[in-house]
């Protein structure tokens, strides 16, 4: 039986764990379980790569396949990674990025010599290392931390990892598809789908009507996916010939960024209600989860906090408020863990109000019955006149606007106001809104305040691969607006 279906390997149970127990025994000797990274866009031999490092014992440092070299030789210095694997397409970035660096830079499929070198077979004792990531550095550098203890067993055996493994929300759904990329915490759970024989589907590309036709063809039963991917497929689906089948799909994930109510009721409309809405971030892993019926008595909610965490809401002094209450937003870990990030003490201490309380930086409130809803972000919020604005509330409202296909607002220099709210919009296909109509939109929904004074029209908000928009580099490209 085939258990890793991708588009340049498909292989039985027993030919991936002879092809990861192979590498993963070379690793063992080649890298001492020092770090090892792995650059590489999504593919079944990347996924080999993964879920090699990982049962070899070295922390894996899984690199975005879109970063420039030397973004990647500053998290393989920070890292301190001594081998960097890399794919075919991304060779010779690797090799550039690790110039000058204490790295050895090997790619596949080219490396049998060195796979054929001495390797060290897996033993009863040898231990797994929690993944180092990095944030996505939309508001600076990229901070390092490692992979949160709720979603990887720090100090596990590989039996005990494996056994964890099975555990995993997705195990026992049928035929799992890779729609993210591996590189992401969300997607790279995979390794562990992998590990205790769960079908694994890897496209090349999340092509819509491809993955359309590899559900209905492969009876894929679950997957993880953020809002961008809906809303490609229900275009689609708009645009296909031909009905597909999804009937076999049980569950989707979703994560990344804000799903706009439309889509998601469409997606409900279509798939069923199969989504569980999770919420955290690549230093907290999930904190809130969210089922498709209970999101459609309370739309917009990212659920309540998961087991084994509490929701609260703190004003600018700490103090916790009251149920409804606008504050920004901590959880509280029942076993004491908080944010760690690595040799950082003092980003450490900003991200937790006090042991294993911690923040990921959101604005919001929680209703009377633990249901927390997002406002923004803290280090998105604009401050015109005093006034602090968030860009969500605006941005939810410009989404409804039958005109307006995408949309992000940000804080710009004004000389009067210090910040004005500027809107980015990208219009709807054949669309041709104008600024005055979207701004007296969002006014007859919003207070004066709260609706920018300003739209720009785009051709995207360049939002990345998980749907969310790096708010820092727009606000650089859009500096500046004129009283």
């Amino acid at each position: 039986m085939t258990v890793l279906h991708a588009w340049d390997v498909a292989l039985s149970r027993v030919e991936v764990d002879a092809e990861v127990a192979r590498l993963a025994a070379r690793l063992r000797v080649a890298t001492a379980s020092r770090p090892v990274a792995v650059l590489g866009k999504n593919s079944g031999r990347a996924l080999l790569a993964y879920s090699a490092v990982i049962q070899s014992g070295s922390p894996l440092v899984p690199l975005n396949a879109h970063l420039r070299p030397e973004e990647i030789a500053h998290m393989v210095r920070e890292s301190a990674t001594v081998l960097l694997i890399a794919g075919p397409e991304l060779i010779d970035v690797a090799r550039e990025a690790a110039e000058g660096l204490p790295v050895e830079v090997r790619g596949w499929p080219d490396w049998e010599d060195w796979l054929a070198g001495p390797g060290e077979a897996e033993r009863a004792e040898h231990t797994v290392a929690a993944p180092i990531l990095f944030s996505s550095g939309t508001t600076g550098r990229p901070k390092r931390t490692l992979m949160p203890r709720s979603i990887f067993p720090r100090g596990a055996t590989l039996a005990e990892y494996r056994a964890w493994a099975a555990t995993n929300r997705f195990v026992g759904c049928g035929p799992h598809l890779v729609s993210g990329p591996l590189y992401h915490s969300g997607p790279i759970q995979a390794t562990a789908l992998l590990a205790v024989g769960v079908p694994v589907h890897v496209p090349r590309r999340f092509d819509p009507l491809a993955i359309l036709e590899a559900i209905e063809r492969e009876r894929i039963a679950s997957s993880l996916m953020v809002p961008t991917h809906f809303v490609r497929l229900l275009r689609a689906r708009a645009e296909s010939p031909r009905v597909h089948d999804v009937s076999s799909v049980r569950l989707v994930t979703q994560t990344g960024a804000g799903c706009p109510e439309e889509v998601k009721r469409a997606m409900i409309d279509w798939w069923g209600p199969v989504f569980f809405e999770t919420y955290g971030g690549t230093e907290s892993g999930g904190v809130c989860g969210i089922t498709s019926p209970e999101w459609l008595q309370r739309p917009n909610s990212v659920g309540r906090a998961l087991p084994g965490y509490r929701a609260l809401a703190v004003d600018e002094a700490g103090r916790e408020l009251p149920a409804g209450a606008e504050g920004k937003l901590y959880f509280e870990n029942a076993k004491g863990w908080g944010i760690e990030y690595e040799e950082a003490p003092e980003l450490t201490a900003a991200a937790n109000l006090r042991r294993g309380v911690f923040t990921l930086g959101e604005i919001g409130r929680i209703d009377a019955d633990g249901y927390v809803f997002l406002t923004d972000r803290d280090s998105d919020k604009i401050v015109t006149g005093g006034v602090n604005v968030y860009p969500a509330e605006s941005e939810r409202v410009l989404i409804e606007h039958p005109g307006v296909a995408d949309v992000a607002v940000i804080g710009v220099d004004h000389p009067e106001m210090g910040e004005e709210a500027l809107a980015l919009v990208v219009p709807a296909a054949g669309a041709d809104p104008s600024e005055e109509e979207l701004v007296a939109f969002c006014r007859e929904r919003l207070s004066a305040v709260k609706t920018p004074r300003r739209v720009r029209f785009v051709d995207s908000v360049e939002r990345n691969v998980m749907g969310k928009i790096n708010r820092r580099a727009l606000r650089a490209r859009y500096a500046a607006v004129q009283a």
